[in-house]
């Protein structure tokens, strides 16, 4: 009698947790075919797909999850390219870089990139410093090493304060634009992790110069400016004209093997970015659509 009724037990507990099984399985199809579309990577890229979100949600007819707010305080290009790589079918993901690729890296890591924009590189430095202007030349020779006093560009008689995040070393562009590689710069300077930090180091330092992407926001308490460069300021019509040096592109990545719906978001994105206000809002030159490698 009691064998019996334990065999039933456990045929009704065996029962039961099929049935779990099941409901588990269930559950999961259903989430999985409502997915969100994930997006992670660098800040400043994060900036223009956190603007064109609702209208990429719409064309999609899925939502989008966006990781890259916080990503000025860590490797943000690296956790794009990752989130790229990790893209499955119906659990779809992308990523945006603030760097340029090389064909080496797009090759080993198997990506297509789309590229979104030009962002001009701010020269920044202190608010009371009183220069408001150097050429090309100058701005290299402050980092390199060459300047050490403001005094000797027409300024006060100050030292100077080199800040730099040399991150995405052995990528091309981006900081490249000042000097081509890392030890060109002054050996005795300030080196950040993240844009917020490079802008606290130049506000805390009168004598401070660093640089950072055009499309960061400003807090009240950032005691700082752009300058303008050779006389023209770091605006998209001067990057258009060739007329501003430093820059960088910001750009969408997807797996080669990405699905068409994704490949069609990711054009949507660069064909919105042409008459977005994110782009006047933050200088940056959008470029042409359909440029995906």
């Amino acid at each position: 009698m009691f064998f019996c009724s334990q065999n039933c037990a456990q045929v009704r507990l065996a029962g039961l947790f099929c049935g779990l099984l099941l409901l588990s399985f269930h559950a999961n199809s259903q989430e999985l075919d409502n997915t969100v579309i994930t997006g992670a990577g660098a800040h400043f890229s994060w900036v223009l797909f956190d603007a064109l979100k609702p209208a990429l949600e719409e064309h999609a007819g899925r939502p989008l999850k966006l990781f890259g707010e916080e990503s000025m305080l860590g490797a943000g290009c690296n956790a794009g390219i990752k989130s790229a790589r990790q893209d499955q079918s119906r659990n779809e993901s992308f990523g945006f870089v603030c760097c340029p690729l090389s064909d080496k890296e797009i090759e080993k890591e198997q990506l297509r990139v789309f590229p979104l924009a030009l962002e001009p590189i701010l020269i920044l430095t202190h608010k009371n410093n009183p220069i408001s202007n150097l050429s090309a030349q100058q701005a290299r020779d402050i980092f390199s090493g060459r300047v050490h006093n403001w005094r000797e560009l027409g300024g006060p008689d100050q030292n100077i304060v080199v800040v730099t995040r040399l991150h995405c070393k052995q990528r091309p562009g981006h900081w490249k634009t000042i000097l081509p590689e890392a030890k060109a710069f002054r050996q005795q300077r300030v080196n950040v992790k993240s844009a917020a930090d490079m802008v606290d180091r130049v506000t805390d330092f009168p004598g401070a110069i660093g640089h950072t992407g055009s499309a960061w926001t400003f807090s009240p308490a950032s005691r700082v400016k752009a300058l303008s460069i050779d006389n023209h300021a770091p605006t998209a019509a001067n990057l258009e004209k060739g007329l501003y040096p430093f820059y960088r592109q910001l750009s969408a990545v997807t797996s080669k093997n990405a699905s068409p719906e994704l490949l069609s978001l990711m054009t949507y994105a660069q064909e919105l970015l042409a008459g977005h206000p994110v782009a006047e809002e933050y200088q940056l030159l959008p470029l042409a659509k359909g440029l995906s490698q």
